[in-house]
């Protein structure tokens, strides 16, 4: 898959692009079921909210094979690598939740301001790649972008490890209203399937859920080849060490496996 020029002038242009409904229904239905099971799962790389809910989950490309044959989707890769020029490796894999009536906010950011100062990545050259696993809809804790705020640059933050479970390096409110004011705000809706990819220094965040309705989202981070971090602090779990270019698979895998016997992808 390549994206078209208009494509990639907008990317530039406003840090994300919005891709509707790229995977499929059974696609999805596949993937959505294996989430929940890892959720389910005590391990390590399972981290919750306060509450007890699932906050995120990573890593699930190394032990689940549906996650593995998204991780090195064409529909993903191809459209990265052509933006950067060069081959990508994973950098971070994450299934993020929004448990329903219990999900919790994840605070005003930038994503290149954790992976500089807590892995040692020298450049924002790291594409985050976010996959519906649930319908995203307005009221259930979407993801807000500021558009074009990507062109502010690394900005100043505050590593905030009180908030929420998951430790953050955030933004501070004069910070966000002077983006805002400048770019907007905007919160990319849709189906189960939509894609979305946005700039490593774009300015984002989430209100929490408070709706009967779950958002479960694949968040996956594709590091250029050479961008490969210097000095990670986190567990490799959550800041990947391996810098082998992703070698995608079929088109068609998920397809397959979500076809096959129910034990095949267990």
């Amino acid at each position: 898959m390549k994206l078209i020029q208009q494509q990639i002038d907008d990317f530039h242009r406003e840090g994300w692009l919005f891709l509707p409904e790229l995977f499929t229904p059974e696609e999805v239905a596949l993937l959505a079921r294996e989430a929940v099971n890892i959720y389910d799962a005590n391990r390590p790389e399972v981290w919750r909210e306060k509450s007890g809910a699932p906050r995120t989950a990573f890593a699930a490309h190394l032990y689940n094979e549906a996650f593995r044959l998204l991780g090195a989707h064409p529909r993903m890769i191809d459209p990265i690598e052509q933006l950067f020029g060069e081959k990508v490796y994973m950098h971070q894999f994450k299934i993020n939740a929004k448990a329903a009536f219990t999900g919790d906010v994840w605070q005003w950011h930038q994503d290149y301001g954790t992976w500089k100062r807590d892995d040692g990545m020298p450049e924002p050259r790291a594409m985050n790649i976010a996959i519906f696993l649930d319908e995203v809809l307005p009221i259930n804790g979407p993801l807000m972008l500021v558009p074009r705020s990507q062109n502010a640059g690394d900005l100043k933050a505050a590593h905030d490890l009180q908030t929420t479970s998951y430790p953050l390096w955030t933004l501070d409110e004069e910070t966000v209203t002077r983006l805002v004011k400048e770019g907007g705000i905007v919160a990319p809706t849709g189906k189960g399937g939509s894609m979305l990819m946005f700039h490593g220094n774009l300015v984002h965040g989430s209100a929490g859920n408070i709706t009967p309705y779950p958002r479960k989202i694949v968040y996956l981070t594709l590091n250029a080849v050479s961008n490969y971090i210097r000095n990670p602090t986190r567990p490799d779990y959550i800041a990947h060490r391996d810098f082998t270019p992703i070698k995608t698979v079929a088109d068609d895998s998920l397809i397959r496996l979500a076809r096959a016997p129910r034990q095949a992808a267990e």
